[in-house]
């Protein structure tokens, strides 16, 4: 009975990530084809959609456990339910967020080829998926490959900002511009996080291990 109440919300969960996943791709795609019509529809139309999937999963998550009282395996999976809920409706108002860093740049002559950009939100996108996949699955290794992913998102990050300031430093007239991308990989390098934060839960989940407050040495360690 309580399973085939938990099934259907895991359905919509891997329904909330594709569209949060779809958000960004949107963006970047938005951004790299100068076409504004992609971010405007995150804004005006997926942005909404997320707002719903939050209080509807929300709303059924609890009345799952007033219902039911469960317990043990039951009672963790809910409540990470509602953690996951959490995560993926930051990743969509993130996805929100750099769709109007990307307007004001689509609007605006490239301060650099995107390249880092889009190679960094590409990764997330599969952060993204993989983290939710790891949950309906109970993989713990795929959860703890997610935390290597977030290593090289972390990484390109520090390399568009490094990059930028020299621009902004050399010319003053990039620095609008330059705070928008790196706005934008900042959003990106968020929305790595709050995948990682699915995969912790997962972790916890399959083997017992809390990782929360681990660094990143021990996160990452040898899975002989």
């Amino acid at each position: 009975m309580l399973e085939e109440r938990i099934m259907p919300i895991k359905r919509e969960l891997i329904e909330y990530a594709t569209l949060v996943e779809n958000m960004v791709e949107k963006v970047i795609k938005g951004l790299m084809e100068k076409e504004k019509s992609y971010p405007l529809e995150v804004i005006e139309k997926d942005e909404p959609r997320t707002d719903r999937y939050e209080l509807e999963l929300d709303e059924k998550c609890v009345w799952i456990l007033a219902q039911f009282q469960p317990m043990a395996v039951d009672l963790r999976t809910i409540l990470m339910m509602l953690e996951m809920n959490r995560d993926l409706e930051r990743i969509g108002d993130l996805s929100s967020t750099m769709s109007r860093s990307a307007i004001f740049l689509i609007e605006r002559p490239q301060v650099k080829p995107y390249i880092d950009i889009p190679r960094m939100s590409d990764i997330v996108q599969s952060m993204i998926r993989d983290s939710v996949n790891a949950f309906i699955e109970n993989d713990s290794q795929l959860a703890r490959e997610v935390f290597q992913r977030d290593k090289t998102v972390n990484a390109l990050r520090d390399q568009i900002i490094r990059e930028l300031l020299t621009f902004m430093s050399s010319d003053p007239t990039t620095i609008e511009r330059s705070f928008h991308l790196i706005s934008l990989a900042l959003d990106l390098e968020r929305i790595g996080d709050h995948s990682t934060n699915i995969c912790e839960d997962v972790v916890f989940m399959v083997e017992g291990e809390v990782i929360k407050h681990m660094d990143d040495k021990n996160k990452d360690k040898d899975r002989k």
